[in-house]
């Protein structure tokens, strides 16, 4: 089969297409015919093996344990091994091919990719393969740190970075919850984020989201471009602040760590400031979450966003555009 092939860490320059093995199914995977893939900062952290932690999480210590890149598919069931139970061949599925929450790489960008059937959930009908590539990790995310927020009807969320990946889904999951939402991104994002139904955008060039004074329910930061101590001023006195944390590709945070010194700090000052929710370490199961997800799908409380689609040849210019910033909603790689 065709795939994009890491044999290092390095640019995205260093990826190539060739041709390898086809993936062997296990008693409990499911092989899939992948027709679309997407591409997502959580890629290139792992195609560029920073920060460095992440490489003693999962990834592989000098190299990609896993050569292909990519977690999110969508795609047909070619088969399946002899205890899957939840799909069989012919069926339409979209997933992440990872198992838990993990942070490397998982075989996305190939023809064919093995999976373990508790990571998909069928296709709903009304959305493409493309648009099905779009949701599994960055509305894994959106999902569960909503959740954590303690989100209730008729409360104000304010979503940082709501023109992107994660921030997209973060509005409209929210608007299903019955939230007044107000976005905040770059002004050539904010068409974008009405569409999606926010009762307020905000061009952060033009005002600070930390000053004006207004008070929000929950501070749902993707981006992470404010400490916490500025984010404060624009929550209730009961509000919640949720970090996703974004380093923006590197530039953000340090090369070692990345980002993780910030969250561990903010999760040492839980027990102290009602605001910070406690982290939940007990996620539900994968596929609870994604049988959550293609709900949203089918009923149209989520619609994913497909900015621009590569061919697997193209995933290199993909991890380009994807740091560029511009990026509205998610980049797709068509299989």
């Amino acid at each position: 089969m065709r795939a994009v092939v890491q044999d290092r860490y390095g640019s995205a320059e260093s990826l190539q297409v060739r041709d390898i093995d086809t993936p062997v199914v296990g008693d409990e995977e499911v092989l899939v015919r992948a027709r679309a893939a997407s591409v997502h900062p959580d890629i290139w952290h792992v195609v560029s093996g920073h920060p460095y932690v992440l490489r003693l999480m999962g990834s592989g210590l000098r190299r990609p344990k896993n050569c292909v890149p990519g977690t999110d598919v969508a795609g047909e069931v070619e088969m399946v091994g002899r205890n899957v139970t939840r799909f069989r061949p012919g069926d339409n599925v979209f997933g992440e091919t990872v198992t838990g929450y993990q942070w490397h790489n998982g075989g996305a960008f190939a023809e064919y990719v093995s999976v373990p059937q508790t990571a998909l959930a069928l296709k709903p009908s009304n959305i493409t393969f493309e648009q099905a590539a779009a949701v599994p990790t960055s509305g894994l995310i959106a999902l569960h740190n909503l959740q954590q927020g303690r989100l209730r009807p008729g409360q104000r969320v304010l979503v940082n970075g709501a023109g992107g990946g994660v921030g997209a889904f973060a509005v409209q999951l929210a608007m299903a919850q019955g939230a007044i939402v107000t976005g905040v991104d770059a002004a050539t994002k904010l068409d974008m984020i009405r569409s999606l139904g926010a009762d307020h955008v905000i061009d952060y060039a033009q005002e600070d989201f930390t000053q004006a004074g207004q008070r929000y329910h929950l501070v749902f930061d993707v981006v992470g471009n404010r400490p916490f101590r500025s984010c404060r001023r624009a929550l209730t006195h009961d509000g919640s602040y949720v970090l996703i944390g974004h380093d923006g590709f590197g530039e953000g945070a340090g090369r070692w760590l990345g980002s993780l010194p910030r969250i561990l700090g903010l999760v040492a000052m839980t027990p102290f400031i009602r605001q910070l929710p406690p982290i939940n370490f007990s996620l539900p199961p994968k596929e609870d979450s994604m049988a959550a997800l293609k709900e949203h799908l089918e009923t149209g409380a989520l619609t994913p966003i497909v900015d621009r689609t590569f061919a697997l040849n193209e995933v290199a210019d993909a991890l380009r555009y994807l740091q560029s910033g511009q990026v509205l909603g998610k980049i797709i790689i068509s299989i």
